[in-house]
């Protein structure tokens, strides 16, 4: 896949694609069905498939100060997006130039002159340009006038509701995660690299890789069953493991991580990245009266996740 992280200067070869647009937030299955109609296009105009999205997100370039709400990093985003076989990622810088543009100077300067874009597909929600002026159903009209086909993809249902970020956001925050996963067609999934920290699960005999959280809309504190693809390093694969995401109560800490126990593996993870997804809520954080009784309930934990993830 490749990254183009400017309308300007444009080399070609990177022109032509026919795009589906959006912030693409957990890439969840409304965001799907904008890339398969884009998918479409590409294949009857034989063009190359892309994505159009912005960095940082348009919410967090007007409200730096906001809680964290992405569902994914940048970096998660690209690599689920290069799974669904996308060819060229449009991931613009979204700053105050960008902000400026109005509807009509956004469809002329950056899919029309900067990308060459030969189609678009966007949601029909899908809003664009200067204080939010430009409606999905605007784009026909603009791409009529500036050489390029515009497709409307039609909102995609859960439980007679549209699918939607804010929905997921919503199911992670109550500790819903088979209904987020439901939503996103895929497991939650928190990348990274393993960080170093203070060693207390190996001295329990539950090492735990510790991974950041920050940055990213916080999923309900507690114990999870988790399934763990290793992405990089001699261990590389997927396994199965118990997670706490949170404060660690125990321990009088309050920068919420997620930690991960890894079933049956022996190996050193530090420096390495690994994708944890969450399977199933166990139960919440809490403060036991002694590490026997911390160790007791990890190991209920530890049985509970592994009957969960041996059912799947």
């Amino acid at each position: 896949m490749k990254l183009v992280r400017t309308y300007l200067d444009v080399a070609p070869s990177l022109k032509g694609a026919a795009a589906a647009i959006g912030n693409f937030d957990g890439v969840h299955k409304g965001h799907q069905a904008v890339i398969s109609n884009a998918r479409a296009a590409a294949g009857r105009l034989g063009a190359p498939l892309g994505i159009l999205t912005f960095e940082p997100h348009p919410r967090e370039f007007f409200a730096p100060d906001a809680a964290p709400f992405r569902l994914m990093s940048r970096e998660t985003r690209a690599h689920r997006l290069e799974k669904l076989g996308v060819d060229i990622l449009y991931e613009l810088s979204f700053d105050a130039a960008l902000s400026a543009l109005g509807a009509e100077a956004f469809a002329a300067e950056v899919l029309a002159d900067g990308l060459g874009l030969r189609h678009v597909v966007v949601g029909q929600d899908f809003l664009f340009g200067k204080g939010r002026s430009g409606r999905a159903a605007d784009l026909p009209g603009l791409g009529a006038r500036h050489g390029f086909g515009a497709t409307l993809s039609e909102m995609v249902d859960f439980d007679g509701l549209e699918v939607s970020s804010t929905r997921i956001r919503t199911a992670l925050s109550e500790g819903r995660a088979q209904a987020a996963a439901e939503m996103l067609g895929h497991l939650h999934r928190v990348d990274g690299p393993v960080l170093h920290g203070q060693r207390r699960g190996r001295d329990l005999g539950f090492p735990t890789a510790n991974m950041s959280i920050d940055g990213l809309h916080l999923p309900r504190f507690g114990v999870y069953a988790v399934e763990v693809d290793i992405l990089s390093g001699p261990h590389a694969g997927t396994l199965k493991g118990v997670a706490s995401v949170g404060v660690r109560p125990m321990f009088g800490e309050n920068r919420p991580n997620i930690e991960t126990f890894i079933f049956d593996f022996d190996g050193e993870l530090y420096g390495t990245h690994l994708s944890v997804g969450l399977v199933e809520w166990l139960r919440p954080e809490e403060r036991f009266d002694s590490l026997d009784a911390l160790v007791a309930q990890m190991q209920g934990d530890s049985q509970r996740a592994r009957a969960i993830l041996d059912a799947r």
